[in-house]
């Protein structure tokens, strides 16, 4: 399945069903079922608007309760992805292009690297420490 990549904390309003578009500077002509990857950036202002229950976009007072931190870095949740356009009344549409979304829902979360456009999710665990370089001239060495 497809994975979309999209910034904390627009990917959780996403999968939550509170966002019904996400938008983007290119087309697609992708319709279907999309895995919801948070990627490793928070939107910080978009965030503190959330958190304060104040739609980012419009600034209206927002009806639900959002968590304080944000998962990042993962698949957080799936969606069908149902049409793309250019114009739309929905109070989430800013961009060029707007995916329209729908059956959006929240996963278990399952960490992976994201990348640009859709791609195949690579859950093939990450190692977060590199591992350590053997020693120069270590005993066994010819040198």
């Amino acid at each position: 399945m497809k994975a979309l990549s999209i910034m904390q904390p627009w990917a959780w309003l996403i999968v939550n069903g509170h966002k019904d578009v996400e938008n983007r500077d290119w087309p697609t002509a992708f319709r279907g079922p999309v895995l919801i990857h948070a990627g490793k950036k928070l939107d910080e202002y978009a965030a503190a608007d959330v958190r304060n229950r104040r739609h980012p976009v419009t600034g209206e007072r927002l009806p639900f309760d959002c968590p304080t931190e944000f998962e990042t870095g993962g698949i957080i949740g799936e969606a069908q992805i149902v049409g793309c356009f250019t114009a739309s009344k929905s109070p989430w549409f800013v961009g060029k292009f707007g995916f329209l979304i729908h059956n959006a829902r929240p996963l278990p979360f399952r960490p992976c690297r994201g990348m640009l456009g859709f791609f195949e999710p690579d859950f093939t665990p990450i190692d977060p420490k590199p591992k350590p370089a053997a020693k120069v001239g270590a005993q066994g060495s010819l040198f």
